[in-house]
């Protein structure tokens, strides 16, 4: 049971998704933020528990980061719906990780894992921590003043070093000979 801690953890997170859409499309931003944080601690968790005990399985590599990208875009995707930030953020976001779904279907089929890097958790700490300001502003009512552009700044900071860690994964694709100008030649002629 033990050796299945990590994996537990990121289902669970899949459950608390619902929670929190349904907290932020009541009002409730308080309890969306609370589940939102006690996701966040258990994407912490699981990760640390699977390292620290030598816990890593193929499913939970799987699971984790899965877990990390459908909480971010249903919780970005209710946002929109709600009118609380603009859709071009959904938007790139849904893009960047069609990108990257491709690239890792790519990848996979040559047997190349690709590791996060600090620019990719910056992003995620960025888009989190936006998220969070978002919820804490509605919470609390904040219409006036310099705080109510602190979370589409965050927003905006989340979204170029977002854009920034995808240049620098397909450049170092690039430049370890993963990617090859013929094959993107081939690619794109074909469509």
């Amino acid at each position: 049971m033990k050796k299945h801690i990590p994996n537990i953890l990121s289902l669970f997170r899949f459950v608390l998704i619902p929670i929190i859409l349904n907290n932020i499309y009541t009002q409730d931003y308080l309890a969306a933020l609370l589940v939102f944080t006690l996701s966040a601690i258990t994407d912490i968790a699981d990760g640390f528990i699977a390292r620290k005990f030598n816990l890593v399985s193929n499913l939970g590599k799987l699971l984790d980061p899965l877990a990390d990208k459908i909480t971010q875009i249903c919780i970005i995707a209710m946002l929109v719906i709600t009118r609380m930030i603009p859709p071009w953020i959904l938007l790139i976001l849904m893009a960047k990780e069609l990108i990257l779904i491709c690239g890792a279907t790519f990848l996979y089929g040559k047997n190349i894992v690709v590791y996060s890097k600090w620019y990719g958790k910056l992003a995620t700490v960025l888009l989190y921590l936006a998220i969070v300001g978002s919820l804490l502003l509605k919470q609390f009512n904040v219409t006036v003043g310099i705080l109510i552009n602190i979370d589409f700044a965050l927003y905006c900071f989340a979204i170029f070093c977002t854009v920034f860690a995808l240049i620098m994964y397909i450049k170092a694709l690039y430049s370890k000979g993963f990617i090859n100008k013929s094959d993107l030649n081939k690619d794109l002629i074909k469509y």
